[in-house]
């Protein structure tokens, strides 16, 4: 019975101490690592959440209006979310409407077009005259 236990013992600590030394990470190595950004950026995120305060602020302090995140420009998300006043405030700070997202092809119109979005398509539509 001894025997029995002490294999187990044995066996457990074995097993927690390889546990253990495997757990802790190298900072060198991740450091080192190729890392893709994968998240959305603020200003995109103001958008979809509406934010015309922040969306004002951000383009006064400099935002590019046409600069992609995962793919998509700010006007993009606005028109997929129905931001109309957000969608004007960019197109009047130079937002390029024929911009096409990098994985699906689609234009702003066009990810409006998608999700229903009626008062972002009638900015871009008046913006189009």
């Amino acid at each position: 019975m001894k025997k029995v236990i002490l294999t187990c013992l044995l066996a457990s600590f074995s097993l927690g101490s390889f546990a253990y030394s495997n757990s802790h990470f190298h900072p060198e190595v991740i450091a080192s690592s190729p890392v893709e950004k994968t998240e959305l950026n603020s200003f995109c995120k103001a958008i979809i959440k509406g934010n015309v305060e922040v969306v004002k602020q951000l383009i006064a302090l400099g935002e590019d209006v046409n600069k992609k995140s995962l793919g998509k420009t700010p006007a993009m998300y606005a028109a997929r979310y129905n931001k109309a006043e957000i969608l004007a405030l960019l197109i009047e700070n130079g937002a390029k409407l024929s911009l096409k997202s990098d994985k699906e092809k689609f234009t702003a119109k066009k990810f409006a077009e998608l999700s229903n979005a009626k008062d972002a398509l009638a900015v871009i539509t008046a913006s189009n005259k």
